[in-house]
């Protein structure tokens, strides 16, 4: 793309106004329920109305859970809600200060969005991807504007998880991420710094423990509530890694594993080849109700 001249900015998110939100998915909507409620005005894009009424129905019980405890006010709710407006058309994005791509850990799939949302955009616009994995320098690149393009990864659950990483790809400008960094404060998020090396800081160290635990299952060492249990009580972790997997996602789980292994050229990356067969049998996870726990019963069930 031709890169555009623009003008420069005060390192201050202070005329951040307005906030797209591309993917009203796990992410995308909690992403656009933490700015709402920050006080920003939101445009929330998904491909279909479908899927845009089933993340604000998300976003909606996530506020009258936290109306329910206590929270939240009553009238923060409709506040919130009332800051958020949904569409398909990328020309709700006309006017805004910044657009936060939140789509599917796939890296065609991000560029053929920002073939289409830069366009529409006004020249001092910044975009910043969700991405968990991929090159923020190679993503910039396929925009109009490298020097205002950057990563600003966002934990899940989104609204319950306080860090954000931020990612500079070689083109960032200092403007676009001291801009990001000052905003992700005024959201009430811990900023944490990751260079743009693949699955940056959180999944370069996650996804591997996941993936190694799916090859302690694939090579008989342990059960699945083996597994999860002994993780669980030996290494006080809140989850066990295959439950977490689950939650995350396998397929998510599977591509990042495959930018490691791609990126790094280290064998140690090598995805569990059991990972990669419940991915192409469809067992996702929690979102497709099944993975390596079946969903579909109370208590979830081993599938292994």
């Amino acid at each position: 793309m031709t890169q555009l001249n623009v003008p420069s900015l005060p390192i201050s998110s202070l005329h951040i106004r307005l906030i797209g939100v591309i993917g009203a998915g796990q992410m995308g909507n909690g992403i656009a329920q933490v700015i709402a409620a920050g006080g920003f005005q939101v445009r929330l894009l998904d491909v279909s109305e479908a899927a845009l009424a089933k993340g604000m129905a998300t976003i909606e019980r996530n506020l009258d859970r936290l109306a329910t405890r206590g929270k939240i006010a009553a009238g923060d709710r409709a506040a919130i809600l009332s800051r958020i407006a949904a569409g398909t058309d990328y020309a709700v994005f006309a006017e805004a200060d910044l657009v936060i791509e939140a789509a599917s850990e796939n890296e065609s799939v991000k560029k053929a969005i920002f073939a289409k949302l830069c366009p529409v955009l006004k020249a001092e616009a910044m975009i910043a991807s969700n991405t968990s994995s991929l090159s923020i320098t190679r993503l910039g690149a396929a925009t109009d504007r490298p020097a205002k393009f950057m990563g600003m990864h966002f934990m899940n659950p989104v609204p319950a998880m306080a860090l954000v990483e931020l990612i500079r790809g070689i083109a960032t400008g200092e403007e676009t991420f001291a801009t990001v960094r000052d905003l992700v404060v005024r959201l009430g998020k811990t900023a944490v710094i990751a260079e743009d090396f693949p699955a940056f800081i959180v999944n370069r160290v996650l996804v591997p423990m996941i993936n190694e635990a799916v090859y302690a299952l694939y090579e008989g060492v342990g059960s699945v509530q083996g597994i999860d249990t002994a993780m669980k009580l030996g290494a006080n972790h809140p989850m066990g890694p295959l439950e977490l997997g689950d939650f995350i996602g396998l397929d998510t789980c599977l591509s990042i594993m495959q930018v490691l292994y791609e990126g790094l050229s280290d064998s140690k990356y090598r995805p569990c080849p059991l990972l990669v067969k419940y991915v192409e049998a469809g067992w996702l996870g929690r979102k497709a109700g099944r993975g390596f726990y079946d969903y579909t019963v109370n208590p979830p069930r081993p599938t292994r």
